[in-house]
């Protein structure tokens, strides 16, 4: 069966194994598990020892600690993507085999924030490093210890490339041929054109 919130697709297996350890939790546990998975869908850290007091009166351990977080967490990010309707949603949920009351408290969460939520996944999607500096040089290799003549021009690029994830800046250091660098050159204005084609 296939269905909205997994992209016209079937449920995976792991998510439908979970359904079945989320039902232990209470209705209300469910909900407050829910704002602690959306907070961190949103970008603020998960704070395991609340979430832990939570699911204690289930005797849940680590594991299924974590693999309720994981399953909610993919049924409201996937029905933010997917842009999924409540009532889709509910339906799909109890089709799994979600207690009806559980389902309801998951799409309530979803429909509160499902704005906030599609905001920080096109926020978090497509996202490319990006260059900071191009530092070269060009050197003359007159001779080297291997070869005594060479006489040929050599390219010494140095990029500083940001990271999107965690804004770090990463240098990389290579050495090109002169024809190398021409081939070089030449593919990195071919792809540039290619792009501004793409963006107007």
């Amino acid at each position: 069966m296939r269905f909205h919130f997994c992209g016209e697709l079937d449920c995976p297996d792991w998510v439908l194994a979970e359904i079945s350890t989320l039902s232990k939790l209470s209705s209300i546990k469910v909900k407050l598990l829910c704002g602690h998975v959306i907070k961190d869908l949103l970008g603020e850290p998960i704070d395991f020892d609340k979430v832990k007091k939570l699911t204690s009166d289930a005797k849940f351990d680590l594991g299924d600690v974590k693999a309720s977080i994981a399953v909610i967490s993919l049924i409201v990010s996937n029905a933010a993507k997917f842009d999924v309707s409540g009532d889709v949603l509910s339906n799909e949920l109890q089709q799994l085999g979600l207690p009806k009351e559980h389902a309801t408290v998951i799409v309530k969460a979803y429909e509160d924030c499902a704005s906030n939520l599609r905001l920080q996944l096109l926020r978090k999607s497509l996202r490319l490093s990006s260059l900071e500096a191009v530092n070269w040089r060009v050197d003359y290799v007159l001779g080297s210890s291997l070869l005594k003549e060479i006489n040929e021009p050599f390219v010494q690029l140095q990029l500083k490339i940001r990271n999107p994830d965690d804004s770090k800046v990463e240098s990389l250091a290579f050495s090109l041929t002169a024809e190398k660098f021409q081939v070089f050159l030449s593919e990195l204005k071919q792809a540039y054109e290619i792009v501004s084609n793409l963006s107007v």
